[in-house]
């Protein structure tokens, strides 16, 4: 190792896979994480095996030596491992004596082929000798590195029809003319294998991973390891406690209807207030609970090793969730383009699951899943997009009751608009495109971060007041409130003004934000305006009107 470092040192300079750090007694866990996603990242795209991080050693490649003790690189790698994903961690971290002092060689390893590696759900990577973020290009060209292949029409050895569920098959041939209705009779009249051949869930009588999924008998899912058709279904009360649970395995043709049952889908009243809506409805829509919890099948990554996760809270929400990142760019390009992607992950398997009409791909799944609840004025489904890992979250409640029942009112709003102001009412952050937009039409006002639905929309869903203490009123209003306190009382302490108008600023603003306005206010009477004048000191001012002050003089 010591060889090894020395040659290190000879490096002209810092490198995409090569860092020196001085850290004499300590170094930021928080920055070596970066530092450990970008080494990673940059030597996958060089096509290294490790990179390199120095500790020990200043910015002239100098040893000066490092005091950081095994407890802090045992805490050093509790992090990694805690913080990367998908989860990483050194090779090795050596210690080296020099008689300049101890220098330690962080050994770390490149990203696995396909998979970029993120520190706290960010993606890094070098320029030079610069911490930067992991650009999109680079991360398709990790993500290219898989060598694709179709996990779902692989053949699986040994399987046999037997291993294959009779009932499972006996619906799939019924779902398959449900799809074909004028090819009844053709396909009544095929044995089990050529039904099979035709709907393409096997290959040349052979059973493939996607026949074991949706049609494979329980205990038939040994034959997808280390894959898992597993599915769990889990129950949380409003305090996020985990009342039940169940699991399900393939057949999944069948399954599916199983979870479906488990999920209670309580009936929700509306308020009465008018016409607007219905007395009652389903939380949640049978077409999106189906589309959600087949889309997870159709799109989980298997060979990641994970399971399908329904989760449905007592509080009137349900996530889905499967292993996998997300094919398209994001949820808005898939709804503005509403059309078929032009690849799939598992493309065997999705045009399997075409034929037996348990989805469809001419790209309006998710786009209709966003108007069924935007048309219950209910809040547009979450995704969440991190971490090899999709989840979705369907709210099964009205969340304002007012503004929905006014926003049903408002034709003119796309569905587009309409997922922008969801993320306003979320306290999602917007793209400064997004703001650019929504400020142009009026939709939303206040400063970034603190945005909020603009009178625009606040007047039409009779919620004025609640815009008023987010908006404010302008400066000219508070400065009147000053005027008249000091004309009915002659005089103003700090502690007056702040009585008077504190309360009454923009409820988006902290108490230190409010403060500074109200200083701000003043200053601008005092000193612009010159409609007050201080009697007292700088640190216990005096305000009293500087009409008096002329009628003195």
């Amino acid at each position: 190792m010591k060889d090894l470092l020395y040659k290190l040192l000879q490096n002209p300079t810092e490198t995409e896979i090569l860092e020196f750090k001085k850290a004499e007694n300590q170094f930021d866990s928080d920055k070596l994480g970066k530092y450990f996603s970008a080494l990673s990242n940059e030597a996958n795209l060089a096509g290294k095996p490790e990179a390199w991080l120095l500790l020990g050693i200043n910015n002239e490649k100098t040893i000066v030596g490092t005091k950081i003790t095994q407890k802090q690189i045992n805490t050093y790698k509790k992090d990694i491992a805690e913080n990367t994903s998908p989860t990483l961690n050194f090779i090795g971290v050596h210690s080296v004596e020099t008689p300049q002092g101890k220098v330690l060689m962080f050994q770390i390893p490149a990203a696995p082929n396909g998979i970029p590696i993120a520190w706290k759900n960010m993606y890094y990577a070098r320029d030079g000798e610069s911490l930067t973020g992991l650009n999109i290009n680079k991360i398709d060209r990790i993500r290219a590195q898989r060598n694709f292949s179709d996990w779902s029409a692989s053949i699986v050895q040994g399987a046999t029809i037997s291993d294959l569920s009779p009932e499972a098959i006996q619906k799939a041939r019924q779902q398959f003319i449900e799809k074909n209705p004028k090819l009844r009779e053709e396909i009544m009249n095929w044995d089990e294998l050529t039904f099979l051949n035709k709907a393409k869930l096997t290959i040349n009588n052979k059973i493939t991973r996607t026949a074991i999924l949706l049609l494979g008998k329980p205990e038939s899912d040994h034959f997808l390891n280390p894959a898992s058709s597993k599915i769990t279904w889990i129950l949380k009360d409003k305090n996020n406690i985990e009342k039940d649970y169940e699991h399900f395995f393939c057949p999944l043709l069948i399954e599916v209807e199983h979870v479906y049952a488990k999920i209670r889908n309580l009936k929700y009243r509306y308020m009465k207030a008018d016409t607007l809506f219905p007395d009652e409805v389903d939380q949640f829509h049978p077409y999106i609970i189906r589309e959600a919890l087949n889309n997870c099948i159709a799109h989980q990554d298997y060979t990641l090793g994970g399971k399908i996760n329904v989760v449905e809270n007592e509080d009137g929400f349900l996530t889905f969730s499967n292993v996998g990142h997300f094919i398209p760019d994001s949820i808005e390009s898939v709804i503005k383009a509403n059309a078929p992607e032009v690849r799939y992950r598992n493309p065997f398997l999705a045009n399997a699951m075409v034929n037996l009409n348990m989805i469809d791909t001419i790209g309006s799944g998710i786009k209709k899943m966003f108007l069924i609840q935007k048309n219950k004025f209910f809040p547009l489904p979450d995704y969440a997009l991190e971490n090899e890992k999709v989840t979705v979250t369907i709210t099964g409640k009205v969340l304002d009751i007012k503004y929905a029942q006014k926003l049903a009112q408002m034709p003119d709003l796309s569905l587009e608009d309409i997922m922008l102001i969801d993320k306003v009412q979320k306290k999602k952050p917007l793209t400064p495109d997004e703001i650019k937009y929504l400020k142009s039409k009026s939709l939303i006002e206040g400063r970034k971060p603190n945005f909020f639905i603009s009178s625009k929309v606040a007047g039409i869903t009779e919620e004025k007041a609640k815009y008023i203490q987010q908006r404010g009123f302008k400066d000219n209003h508070y400065k009147s409130m000053i005027l008249e306190f000091i004309s009915k009382y002659g005089k103003a302490s700090k502690k007056d003004i702040n009585n008077l108008i504190i309360d009454i600023l923009p409820s988006v603003l902290s108490q230190k934000q409010k403060e500074n306005k109200v200083r701000n206010i003043v200053y601008s009477m005092s000193k612009k305006d010159k409609s007050i004048f201080n009697k007292g000191t700088s640190r216990n001012p005096i305000w009293v009107s500087s009409l008096s002050k002329n009628e003195n003089k």
